[in-house]
């Protein structure tokens, strides 16, 4: 029995190479010359006896040049219409010796015990390249999942900084540059055909500030941003726009849908005010809110929830006002 490395040269020893020279068929060659494609079904097995032989396996795998008394293309002939696993291309001028099935036969006639030490060594060959094949698969598919691995934590990362730079870090609404990157996503998929504007402005927040810290002033507009983020559907977008301002895009129908998401915020921020608080955890708001024409731009929106906004400002605060009639643009 071989070695298992002296099977893996697929190396004939003399006495095999004389006996399959003396009956197999001379094939003279040329450089370049295509012996058979990877693929191929095939039922010949040749020996090199002068030249070289590449075996290109494609994708990322070494290519394997055979030089004398090397065999390949064993298993077409053993087993008849074996897909070949390789192209078999002849590296520079040389001599082979073609066996088919019938110069097969007459081997195993001539020297059968020969022939058995052969084909134990072809097998050894045949599980050697399929252990190798294996480990190569292995290592490849460890690289795979290693580059998938880091895919995803690469995307995750971006995700989480795509995320931040959309988002208010003090209330997690929406910024006004995630608004900004929303209304450009939803104008290239589509906008809806209705859409209300609801604007909201703290009132008398600086007080806050001044009287009890700007740690109070925060939790207030996070009590603010959690009764908008509570309000708003699927379809719609809380953003806080800056300072102690904020807005609620909403897909409506008609006004009075969009006064119940105005009306809710203003009675919300009552009802809380009711309740003991030291220091305050809210304040009163007042809301401006308006139907707007999908086809305008942000500014045309906002020029119409702001008058809205100031009116409700100048009548008192603590209350919404509907803004009707359109304005010129912006």
């Amino acid at each position: 029995m071989p070695a298992p490395n002296e099977a893996a040269t697929a190396a004939l020893s003399q006495a095999e190479f004389e006996l399959f020279a003396e009956l197999g068929r001379p094939r003279h060659v040329e450089a370049g010359q295509v012996l058979f494609r990877r693929g191929e079904l095939g039922t010949t097995m040749f020996v090199v006896a002068r030249g070289a032989i590449d075996l290109d396996f494609g994708d990322d795998l070494v290519t394997k040049r055979l030089g004398p008394r090397e065999f390949f293309g064993e298993l077409g002939l053993l087993i008849g219409d074996h897909a070949r696993s390789a192209d078999a291309i002849v590296a520079g001028p040389g001599l082979l010796i073609e066996l088919r099935h019938e110069e097969f036969q007459r081997l195993v006639d001539r020297n059968a015990g020969l022939v058995c030490h052969f084909l134990r060594r072809a097998i050894m060959r045949v599980v050697l390249n399929e252990q190798g094949l294996i480990r190569r698969l292995r290592r490849r598919n460890q690289d795979l999942e290693a580059a998938l691995d880091s895919l995803y934590a690469t995307t995750h990362q971006l995700n989480q900084t795509e995320e931040l730079v959309r988002t208010d870090e003090l209330t997690g609404l929406y910024n006004r540059r995630g608004l900004t990157l929303h209304l450009q996503e939803a104008r290239a998929l589509g906008m809806p055909q209705t859409l209300g504007l609801v604007l909201v402005d703290c009132d008398r927040f600086k007080q806050v500030n001044d009287d009890h810290g700007h740690l109070a002033g925060d939790r207030v507009l996070q009590s603010v941003a959690n009764i908008m983020r509570s309000v708003a559907g699927p379809d719609d977008i809380a953003c806080r726009l800056g300072g102690d301002e904020f807005c609620l895009l909403v897909s409506a129908g008609h006004a009075h849908d969009v006064m119940r998401f105005a009306e809710f915020i203003v009675a919300t921020t009552q009802n809380l005010m009711l309740m003991p608080q030291s220091p305050p955890t809210i304040c009163p708001v007042s809301v401006g809110a308006c139907m707007v024409d999908p086809r305008a731009d942000w500014n045309d929106w906002y020029a119409r929830a702001d008058e809205a906004l100031y009116q409700a400002k100048r009548k008192g605060g603590n209350r919404v006002h509907w803004q009707d009639a359109a304005l010129e643009p912006v």
